[in-house]
């Protein structure tokens, strides 16, 4: 009798080992935030990051340094409180990863006094940060990726499009990861709350949409969340289970092993080789004798086919980008916000924290929903219907208005719960509700009214 381990067991290691342990209301909060040059029409300068980032590191604890093949810093970490700065597929944009914890007052003090810091040194280089889910000048930033394996992989990987035929129907902005930000959640989940916590979510996003969606595109702007399509018809998107939403309702954690079998695996690290190839099911991928793969030739900068074996332990590669992520850590991330206006960057976060401790009663009031539910369309088509700038005509405002207090009121009573005083960081979202006015709507009506891009970024990024 074999005693390699399975499928079954290296998804149980890596992906729900980590649930057997109590629940904490620890919440991790990673934001990404646009760099851009404040010169009218001109690319980020990388040589005028490198020198913000420098000075930055030189006034906050961080150490641990990880540096490109260049020498440049792309990664530093803060050992005391594991706050992390990093840079994101690409030194058009910044992230701010926070070390988990319990009280979001704390982690927001944190970041506001990392990022008035960020701000004065970029400034100093005539740079800024920004709180867009697109960056204000990806029409004109370069399309380099940092300088290592792991980023220049991807964007090949993702380049390599044109080989899978038309369906689904690929845009043709492969390095959107250069350009479109989030705001991620993490909140703990274990064995017994993680299949409600991900179908009730799942079930949420329609109106998370019409609150939180901040990334306008397309050539008239009639996507408020591009993000979306961005990710689910590039190469990610091959296989739609790799990423969006769920299209089923998960019944146990069988369901959930299940669900990761069927998504793709498209790359592996074999010693200090990134390899990329055709994204295929990971539960097909172990049953191949040998898979055809490509690595980047350093020397010869050249890129060389390669074969390796599968292995249960490339589990460690799947990628999933599903709007709610078990993650290996024992938490689920919530990966479908854009990044916000800053200084309300910390109210998604207080909106998912909240929600967590009281999804039963969120639950029961979007199962009762007849706001959005109830027309004959699941989540994921509201999904798509919410994130238009023409909303469907058997939306009711006022209905929709209520609908959003009433979910905010269910946030706000999980905050109170959580007992930190939290609640005032859910304010921005009361008065988006009021409105409904997502941050993508605001940014659209003010330039119909003749105000400037840069000025909404400047706006978009003050505190």
């Amino acid at each position: 009798m074999s005693n390699q381990p399975t499928l079954s067991d290296a998804l149980q290691a890596r992906f729900f080992a980590p649930l057997r342990r109590k629940r904490t209301r620890r919440v991790g909060v990673e934001l990404e935030l646009p760099v851009w040059n404040l010169t009218p029409d001109a690319a980020t300068d990388f040589s005028a990051v490198h020198a913000a980032t420098e000075d930055f590191l030189s006034r906050f604890p961080f150490s641990d340094y990880v540096r490109d093949d260049e020498g440049a810093v792309y990664r530093a970490t803060d050992p005391a409180t594991r706050d992390e700065l990093s840079f994101d597929c690409s030194y058009n944009t910044l992230e701010l990863s926070f070390g988990p914890g319990e009280d979001l007052n704390e982690t927001h003090r944190r970041f506001v006094s990392y990022y008035s810091a960020l701000q004065d040194a970029f400034g100093h280089h005539g740079h800024a940060l920004t709180g867009m889910g697109i960056n204000p000048r990806w029409r004109v930033n370069r399309e380099s990726p940092i300088g290592n394996g792991r980023y220049r992989m991807l964007l090949h990987h993702l380049k390599s499009y044109s080989k899978y035929g038309g369906s689904p129907q690929f845009h043709d902005h492969p390095d959107f990861g250069l350009f479109s930000c989030s705001s991620q959640t993490q909140v703990d989940a274990d064995e017994d709350t993680l299949v409600p916590l991900i179908n009730t979510f799942n079930l949420l996003e329609p109106f998370k949409a019409a609150l939180l969606a901040n990334s306008p595109f397309g050539e008239r702007s009639e996507t408020l969340c591009g993000r979306d399509a961005l990710w689910s018809k590039s190469l990610h998107g091959l296989n739609p289970h790799n990423c969006g939403m769920y299209g089923v309702t998960l019944r146990s954690l069988a369901d959930i092993e299940g669900y990761l079998e069927s998504t793709s695996v498209y790359c592996v690290e074999r010693g200090e080789r990134y390899i990329n190839f055709a994204p295929v099911p990971l539960r097909e991928y172990l049953g191949l004798g040998t898979v055809v793969g490509e690595y980047w030739d350093g020397a010869a900068k050249v890129h060389r086919r390669c074969l390796i074996t599968p292995s249960p332990a490339d589990v460690a590669w799947l990628r999933p980008f599903k709007f709610e992520d078990l993650t290996q850590r024992g938490t689920v991330e919530f990966r479908s916000v854009c990044e916000q206006p800053v200084r309300e960057a910390f109210a998604s976060a207080a909106f998912h924290a909240g929600l967590s401790e009281c999804v039963g009663e969120l639950l029961a009031l979007l199962s009762e929903d007849t706001v959005l539910y109830g027309h004959g369309y699941g989540a994921t088509e509201l999904r798509g219907m919410m994130i238009r700038r023409a909303w469907p005509s058997f939306v009711d405002r006022a209905d929709l208005k209520a609908q959003l207090h009433r979910i905010l009121d269910i946030a706000e009573r999980g905050l109170a719960l959580r007992g930190f005083g939290e609640e005032p960081l859910l304010d921005p979202l009361r008065e988006r509700a009021d409105t409904l006015a997502s941050p993508a709507r605001e940014h659209l009506s003010r330039l119909e009214r003749g105000e400037s891009l840069d000025s909404i970024a400047k706006d978009y990024g003050s505190l």
